[in-house]
């Protein structure tokens, strides 16, 4: 089972927050136009990073406040724990940001496969994980898994997710983003979801949970 954090488990991604108030809405839009004309998603993440410039404690209060966790998050974890269904979260987001929260809902010891940063006084600069254009290599893993003779399960919701979400045997997408449009568009089969009560529900429809 792989989970992207940002947009899928939580309401907003961290750097939607982030740097409108660090710096600006206009330089956030701009940061955000730059994934339409071409650059990458490691490209316009280290740009967004580069423009936070709290402490870690700092923004973990921001997070707290201005981020929903999905309510249905906890309870899917702990269904995927109870069956022994493998479970991490693969996100091309921080850590350190996705541990913080995590661990607001007792679940920081979830295994976290992301990239990191190094918080500096004059703006924070990402330490990327792989070389691979979304900074992690979330398609790599599912690979990984499926070489293993694995049944891999992605959920997620955006542009980050389309690689993996096309590896995974079985695809769960949030209902309305990118990653949705992105399967349909290519005739893709996949599980739309609002929240995780709805994957839990279809993972034990699925027989993932086992019988």
């Amino acid at each position: 089972m792989f989970v992207d954090f940002d947009g899928t488990v939580t309401d907003r991604d961290t750097f939607d927050v982030l740097v409108p108030i660090f710096a600006t809405k206009a330089v956030w839009d701009a940061t955000e136009r730059a994934l339409d004309e071409g650059a990458t998603i490691r490209d316009v993440l280290a740009s967004q990073a580069a423009l936070v410039r709290g402490e870690r404690a700092e923004v973990h209060a921001i997070l707290r406040r201005e981020v929903r966790v999905d309510a249905g998050f906890a309870p899917f974890a702990r269904a995927c724990a109870a069956a022994a269904v493998p479970l991490t979260i693969v996100s091309s987001g921080i850590e350190s940001i996705i541990r913080d929260r995590l661990g607001d809902f007792g679940l920081g010891t979830l295994p976290v496969v992301a990239n990191d940063v190094e918080i500096r006084p004059e703006g924070w600069s990402m330490r990327f994980r792989d070389a691979a254009g979304n900074g992690t290599d979330k398609a790599a893993l599912v690979d990984a898994a499926s070489a293993r003779g694995l049944r891999t399960i992605f959920v997620g919701d955006g542009r980050s997710d389309y690689d993996a979400a096309l590896r995974a045997d079985v695809r769960f997408a949030k209902r309305g983003l990118p990653l949705e449009r992105y399967l349909t568009g290519r005739d893709v089969a996949f599980e739309p979801f609002d929240s995780f009560a709805d994957v839990e529900r279809r993972c034990a429809a699925l027989g993932v949970f086992g019988r």
